[in-house]
């Protein structure tokens, strides 16, 4: 399996649970696996059969959109959403040809319900909603699943910056009163793999606010 994104701390949880039951997993960061460039990606998947791809390379770039240049726009539509795509097209070769596999879509809570000053974010993640259902019809009828997770808020150091009154705030969004965790979403997707083979096209929201 390949976690793209695997540096971060989601992409180190989803690596650890796999390897724990057995799976080979590889987690590469940028210097392995740039998202963003073909080249990188068409040499990476050139002779690799992976049967599980979880896309979780992300970045955020939070401004309003007025505010926001139109490179670093470009730039958080590379990673989230074309650098996914990218990728799904990449391993989704080597999945047609033996008719099985299965392409995780890491999107976010900000997809459905975006709060002001993400507009880039927010509109990549929501895409990946669209792409991950639209591909699911694809590939289906070749015994390929595809399926989209939205790991909710996460303390990370993706998320270490977030003011403590914004953390406050979200927090207290949750139904539970806390936050999911990066372990407790590798659980999730380690079972949407191995205990769910006829689930495909969905979308799993983790957390515990009210969508």
């Amino acid at each position: 399996m390949v976690i793209t994104g695997g540096e971060g701390d989601l992409g180190q949880a989803i690596a650890g649970e796999f390897r724990t039951a057995g799976w080979q997993a590889t987690a590469p960061g940028r210097m392995e696996l740039d998202v963003t460039a073909s080249e990188s990606v068409t040499a990476f998947f050139k002779d690799s059969q992976t049967d599980l791809l979880v896309c979780n390379a992300g970045l955020v770039r939070d401004l309003p959109l007025l505010k926001l240049s139109e490179d670093d726009w470009d730039a958080v539509m590379a990673v989230n959403l074309t650098g996914a795509a990218r990728c799904a097209k990449a391993a989704l070769r080597g999945m047609l040809k033996r008719r099985s596999g299965h392409v995780v879509f890491i999107s976010s809570f900000s997809a459905l319900h975006p709060p002001a000053g993400q507009a880039a974010y927010a509109a990549a993640k929501a895409s990946l909603i669209g792409l991950g259902k639209s591909l699911a019809c694809e590939v289906g009828p070749a015994g390929i699943r595809v399926n989209v997770v939205l790991p909710g808020f996460l303390e990370t150091r993706m998320t270490a910056g977030v003011s403590e009154g914004r953390r406050g705030q979200v927090k207290s969004e949750h139904v539970l009163g806390r936050f999911n965790t990066a372990e407790a979403v590798a659980r999730f997707i380690r079972s949407l793999q191995e205990d769910l083979p006829h689930t495909s096209g969905q979308v799993f929201q983790l957390d515990s606010r009210i969508s």
